[in-house]
């Protein structure tokens, strides 16, 4: 039973993979000209269809909008009752349909031609009305669905949504689209912090830990439980030499059976780690890893010593 279970999920992910391998062989000078279309368009983007096709419409729309495309979703039922006047003069039109011969979309296609709206059909097939009638056509043809009966939805629509995905890619490299812009229009979530957070931000509210290379172990352990970061960092003259932790408590612990008369500068690590105060939060996060630590010291662009971010500040913001 179980490896029956196996063996058909695996022979519907080799179907789908064929099928969407086999769409580069589909692509020609109309995707070439759609994606022209689009770029020197003044409008909008709307994206239309009926059925399943409308639900991959939506994740279309989704995915132009968040690359710098802008696009709206039109349901092919409801533009013929009136949603047809969400498209406005300069708007390019997409209809996705597998089959381009729906009766939405017969009565549909020829109301936006009507307003000399390119359109631009992702369909399967390359005879029907809708690719007759559009002024480009983006063949998503596959010869199976992954549905044994081949009926339901499954090749095709992944099909429509990786031609989908190839659309709103070559338009975001052709936009010279960055991290930076792509930071914008996701400021929320884990996702948006890790492209727009800076280790400023999340310092901004912490404790300042410092003590002098001639501050007694007393003194430093109370500057280090009082601060509450795990870490202080230890300066001479305001200058950064060191950083003493948790762990070198401990070890210091370990290794002395009284600390009466030691320092700060007789347990600290010198060359601590550091991080600017205007670098990404991400990059904090990175350094981290790399050297298995949980504090890094915050210098600015002169070196001077500006706070201690910690891990817990990059788990509390959903970056770690």
């Amino acid at each position: 039973m179980n490896n029956n279970i196996l063996s058909i999920a695996k022979k519907t992910i080799e179907l789908e993979s064929n099928a969407i391998a086999n769409l580069t062989n589909l692509i020609d000078s109309d995707f070439e000209n759609a994606i022209n279309c689009i770029l020197n368009s003044k409008g909008r983007v709307v994206i239309t269809g009926i059925g399943k096709s409308a639900t991959i419409a939506t994740k279309i729309v989704a995915t132009l909008n968040s690359t710098g495309t802008p696009a709206i979703f039109m349901h092919a039922a409801d533009a013929i009752h009136g949603d047809l006047g969400m498209i406005q003069k300069d708007d390019v039109v997409i209809c996705i349909s597998k089959s381009g011969n729906t009766p939405e979309i017969k009565v549909l296609i020829p109301l936006i031609k009507r307003n000399d709206n390119p359109i631009i059909a992702i369909t399967g097939n390359t005879d029907s009305f809708l690719a007759q009638q559009a002024n480009f056509v983006l063949n998503t043809y596959v010869p199976k669905e992954a549905c044994p009966n081949n009926l339901a939805p499954t090749t095709s629509t992944t099909a429509q949504l990786v031609m989908g995905d190839a659309i709103a890619v070559t338009l975001l490299e052709l936009n010279e689209f960055t991290s930076k812009d792509f930071a914008k229009y996701h400021p929320g979530g884990a996702l948006g912090k890790r492209l727009y957070l800076r280790v400023s931000d999340l310092v901004a509210n912490n404790e300042v830990p410092q003590v002098s290379i001639q501050t007694d172990i007393k003194e430093t352990l109370l500057e280090i439980s009082n601060k509450r970061l795990g870490a202080t960092a230890v300066l001479d003259q305001g200058k950064l030499v060191g950083i003493i932790t948790d762990g070198d408590i401990r070890r210091m612990l370990n290794k002395n059976d009284q600390f009466v008369g030691l320092t700060a500068k007789d347990i600290m690590s010198t060359a601590p780690k550091t991080i600017a105060i205007d670098e990404m939060a991400i990059h904090a996060m990175e350094q981290m890893e790399d050297n298995s630590i949980s504090q890094l010291i915050v210098v600015d662009s002169k070196n001077n010593y500006q706070g201690i971010i910690h891990i817990h500040d990059l788990i509390k913001e959903g970056i770690f």
